[in-house]
């Protein structure tokens, strides 16, 4: 892609030096129950501490000219910071959901479809509050359909909730774990056409279909899905 494409733009994100300073310690105490979790993750207080830029990039969500980035387990808001340095034309904005007691990842939490339209996780809904962006430009936030598994497959230490971890191709077609027959009749009924395909065997070696895939190559322009920007939006970093 470097060789063939001019513009092609080839980056590093900063090395993070994973220091004692950078964690707080015993935070994952075995004492501490699911409901004092959930009251951390509402209270944004996360494992990571703000000594150093720690992010994974699947804690960032790009939209057109905006990123949403998961506030959480895996990501802090200096990296957030650095985005916003690193990529002036872009704008960003800071998402967490309460609901989730661990934290890690957008991709099982809150997933766009096409233009106008997103599936969020019901157990992890978007924070009212936070979604005057998404109001302002008529987006509409669904709750997803339940997963058709009650726990996940052997060796896998994700939740069941990779049911809505998908790969969307373009605002038309959607590829969807074909065991997940609610996901897949819900993707229908949103008008998807949705092709199935057996993956859950791969979820032992770290997540779904949108997990496995980086889509490095895209055709189109880079459009602006958030035109009115004329909002009290508290995500923007």
């Amino acid at each position: 892609y470097f060789d063939k494409d001019p513009d092609f733009l080839w980056t590093q994100a900063p090395r993070p030096r994973l220091s004692d300073k950078s964690y707080k310690h015993n935070y994952y105490d075995e004492k501490i129950t699911l409901e004092e979790r959930l009251l951390r993750t509402a209270n944004k207080d996360f494992v990571t501490t703000e000594e150093e830029i720690m992010f994974d990039a699947a804690d960032v969500m790009r939209l057109g000219k905006d990123l949403f980035i998961q506030h959480g387990l895996t990501t802090n808001r200096k990296a957030m910071e650095w985005f916003k340095r690193k990529y002036p034309g872009f704008r960003i904005h800071a998402v967490n959901f309460p609901g989730d007691p661990y934290p890690i990842h957008i991709d099982a939490t809150f997933v766009p479809l096409r233009p106008g339209l997103i599936i969020n996780n019901p157990h992890r809904p978007l924070p009212k509050e936070q979604r005057a962006i998404f109001e302002a430009n008529d987006w509409e936030i669904v709750e997803a359909a339940q997963p058709a598994h009650k726990e996940p497959p052997p060796l896998c230490y994700s939740s069941v909730w990779l049911s809505m971890n998908c790969l969307v191709l373009n605002h038309k077609t959607v590829i969807v774990e074909a065991s997940e027959v609610h996901q897949l009749e819900q993707m229908d009924k949103l008008g998807m056409n949705v092709i199935p395909v057996a993956f859950r065997d791969a979820y032992a070696f770290g997540g779904g279909l949108h997990c496995s895939t980086a889509d490095v190559f895209r055709d189109g322009k880079c459009e602006d899905y958030f035109p009115n920007q004329k909002v009290k939006d508290i995500t923007r970093v």
